[in-house]
């Protein structure tokens, strides 16, 4: 796909083409260096975050509220121009996660919409961003995407709780995929890609020798209102919020603080009331 530029604004052909297909990929997002630097951070803090309770099913999730190297990545104003371009100038992160596939290992994402089980007014106020600090090829599993399903209506999913799918439920949405209208998304570390929250999306194991490790943003407008969970949370990273819809929650004060991961545990408590609601089984 063509490289987005940095000063695309509305219009552009990054706009256009996430609004007919419900992603873009490849986006520079940062520099080898940087991926690498963050990666470095990462293998540093991961160990004592996940002793700690770092989120569901294995998942590392919020990281941008327990560390400061996450609260870069998700204030980058490369991203957040893009974003703009998506939402408009307020904006706000709902969460964040990890998604790091160990070398070799049979762990997958299957076909789902991430906004079944958000609990999210508004679909056309979200984005997700999915930065690589690893590469992401095929073998290692990267997302694949059905181009255009953003469009349809969310369709109903079935839990299989399977071990080994990286899903709070292992949630699978009731559809055949036509496998030759899939995209697979290649990304170098330092890349991302943007994609809707009714994109079809999934991602099969990782075939290598080396972690695939990928972080997701979901940014949203101010406006959007959470329906299921009686409070929401997320985190202001440009403009302002006009709605009060969401508690604001403050960059992250130090590596892991107790501050830190007292907010992780109330915003993981809450949206987990809107990620599990209807299941026959809590969170693990």
């Amino acid at each position: 796909m063509e490289q987005m530029t940095t000063n695309s604004r509305r219009g552009s052909t990054f706009l256009a083409r996430y609004r007919k297909d419900g992603f873009y990929f490849p986006f520079d997002a940062f520099s080898r260096q940087e991926a690498d630097a963050f990666r470095r951070r990462l293998d540093l803090l991961e160990p004592q975050a996940r002793a700690g309770g770092a989120g569901n099913k294995g998942q590392l999730n919020h990281a941008h509220v327990l560390f400061r190297f996450c609260d870069e990545i998700v204030r980058n104003p490369k991203i957040l121009d893009a974003v703009e371009d998506i939402l408009g100038s307020d904006l706000m992160v709902w969460g964040s996660t990890f998604f790091i596939k160990e070398a070799q290992s049979p762990s997958h994402v299957s076909w789902h919409q991430d906004l079944r089980y958000w609990g999210l007014d508004d679909a056309e106020a979200q984005v997700s961003v999915w930065v690589a600090l690893s590469p992401v090829t095929r073998a290692h599993g990267c997302m694949r995407f059905v181009p255009g399903s953003h469009k349809g209506p969310l369709l109903s999913h079935k839990d299989s709780y399977a071990p080994e799918n990286f899903l709070t439920r292992g949630q699978v949405a009731d559809i055949e995929v036509d496998e030759d209208t899939v995209v697979h998304v290649e990304l170098a570390p330092g890349q991302a890609s943007f994609h809707h929250g009714k994109l079809l999306h999934a991602s099969g194991p990782n075939r290598t020798d080396e972690r695939r490790i990928g972080l997701t943003i979901n940014y949203i407008a101010p406006h959007v209102r959470q329906t299921v969970a009686k409070e929401d949370f997320a985190m202001l990273v440009r403009g302002e919020d006009r709605h009060g819809n969401f508690r604001q929650v403050p960059p992250p004060d130090d590596d892991l603080s107790s501050a830190a991961r007292d907010w992780h545990a109330r915003i993981l408590a809450a949206q987990n009331v809107a990620l599990y609601q209807g299941a026959n089984k809590e969170a693990v």
